[in-house]
């Protein structure tokens, strides 16, 4: 589902250019589940954010599904990250004046075309992350995880072909970070392509495929 080939960024500061990337070669196929891992500086947050199409590489070819990213304009990337990638932060990013429900459904504000269905699916969503009976409540009313599940909820409201997260476990304590690193692995068990950035092995080793980034390059890939 996921082909990079020769993928490179460099960035130019102050006049220099500055490697983040160095000829990424990573292949990910439908439903795997794979922790992307390495030391800060290892290049694993540019790579996360180059198939998440944040970023655009400064050579190398990308395709997610039949899309070629390269050749997609900024309004393209736009709707590609928006109905075929779920996002999951670190940093929850809910909005405090908006009901759990109704950040669930943000997304849909961004669509060009309606989805039916939506608002019955996100309670079903609610339901399946453990919060069926906090619809109604703030997200200052939710503990850190609960916030995080509500965080992945609006991640799949639109069906995505690929789930990114960042760092997902990064401001929970280590019960709670067990029980979201367990709703990724039932989500890939239903099929769900799953990718996670994390500087922590223990969180990576939760996952079946390990990929260690190293100086901009992939030095370690359980699955290859």
């Amino acid at each position: 589902m996921i082909h990079l080939e020769g993928i490179a960024r460099t960035y130019s500061v102050e006049g220099q250019s500055i490697p983040a990337l160095a000829g990424v070669d990573l292949h990910i196929g439908r439903g795997e589940h794979v922790a992307i891992t390495g030391a800060s500086g290892s290049g694993k947050s540019t790579l996360l954010n180059v198939l998440g199409c944040l970023d655009r590489p400064s050579a190398g070819s990308y395709r997610l599904e039949d899309a070629d990213v390269a050749t997609l304009d900024d309004d393209a990337l736009s709707e590609l990250r928006n109905r075929r990638i779920g996002f999951v932060f670190q940093s929850f990013h809910l909005l405090p004046r908006l009901s759990v429900l109704e950040n669930v459904l943000l997304p849909l504000r961004y669509c060009l075309d309606p989805v039916p269905g939506a608002e019955d699916y996100a309670r079903e969503l609610l339901g399946r992350v453990g919060l069926a009976d906090r619809m109604a409540h703030r997200p200052q009313q939710l503990s850190g995880g609960q916030q995080q599940r509500a965080a992945i909820a609006r991640a799949l409201l639109l069906k995505p072909a690929l789930l990114l997260a960042d760092e997902p476990t990064g401001n929970l304590d280590s019960k709670t970070a067990a029980d979201v690193l367990g709703l990724f692995a039932e989500l890939h068990r239903d099929g769900q392509t799953v990718v996670l950035v994390t500087h922590d092995p223990d969180v990576a080793e939760r996952a079946p495929r390990q990929v260690r980034m190293r100086d901009g390059k992939v030095d370690h890939d359980s699955g290859r």
